[in-house]
């Protein structure tokens, strides 16, 4: 039995060379689970860590009954991480939050209520503790974002989400897609999300695994993958059916 079954929340950590980081991870997320509102907790995606990140998870997650990891056998990419974590996640709600702690866990339980009546809710950095070319950067993609895909979204970079699983699991991934959770989420029929104001900090360990190249350059050409799956997204809705033994084929029900 895949163990994230037993818990209401999991909190997705992708990480990728980020053992100077471990320590304070696991203080912080140990803590949040005990006082999460929730029973919680925590999958470490492992994106092929070359610095002994590995080594120190599994000792980590040893020690905590409720931290458990996945390990890529080579660098994947964050979305790769991220849908790695869908798919292996059986808790009814999932979260995610970047390795190098930039946002507060204890945040995910501002967010979490509003799963009630919205398939995901983002964070929105009000403010940001970043140079000034980061958050030029973040912004100038924002709104050729917005342009291209028409989500509204305010700061789709914000490393603090949370999701029904249901769909989550149905986000088409591929690689540069965690930048268009929002997007990917109105492609589903009357699904909706909502943004909530979020605490940001300065990176205190680690060195940060973006740049121009990977960060802006290539979200913008993102948008354009993005625009062209979305004219060939696959909606359909079943109308009759007898595959469930306790229905006929003239209820009229309409099941999606």
């Amino acid at each position: 039995m895949n163990r994230t079954s037993s818990y209401e929340f999991t909190v997705i950590v992708p990480m990728y060379n980020e053992v100077d980081n471990l320590p304070a991870l696991e203080r912080r997320m140990s803590n949040y689970i005990r006082e999460c509102k929730r029973k919680a907790c925590v999958l470490f995606v492992n994106d092929g860590s070359t610095d002994g990140s590995l080594h120190e998870l599994r000792n980590l997650c040893r020690r905590n009954e409720d931290f458990f990891y996945l390990s890529f056998s080579a660098n994947r990419g964050l979305s790769a991480a991220l849908k790695a974590g869908f798919d292996y996640v059986e808790s009814p709600f999932v979260g995610y939050i970047d390795a190098d702690l930039q946002t507060d866990p204890e945040d995910f339980d501002t967010l979490l209520p509003y799963l009630e009546d919205y398939e995901m809710v983002t964070g929105v950095r009000v403010k940001r503790n970043d140079t000034a070319f980061k958050r030029f950067q973040s912004r100038f993609a924002n709104s050729f974002r917005r342009m291209m895909t028409g989500d509204g979204a305010t700061d789709t970079g914000c490393p603090l989400k949370v999701f029904r699983s249901s769909s989550a699991k149905a986000f088409p991934m591929f690689n540069g897609m965690h930048r268009f959770f929002p997007a990917l989420l109105l492609l589903q029929e009357g699904a909706r999300y909502k943004e909530v104001p979020v605490e940001h900090h300065k990176r205190v360990a680690g060195v940060s695994k973006f740049n121009i190249w990977n960060r802006m350059m290539s979200s913008l050409a993102d948008c354009f993958a993005y625009r062209w799956m979305r004219s060939r997204y696959i909606r359909y809705t079943v109308s009759d059916t007898d595959l469930d033994e306790s229905g006929s084929r003239d209820s009229g029900q309409d099941m999606k």
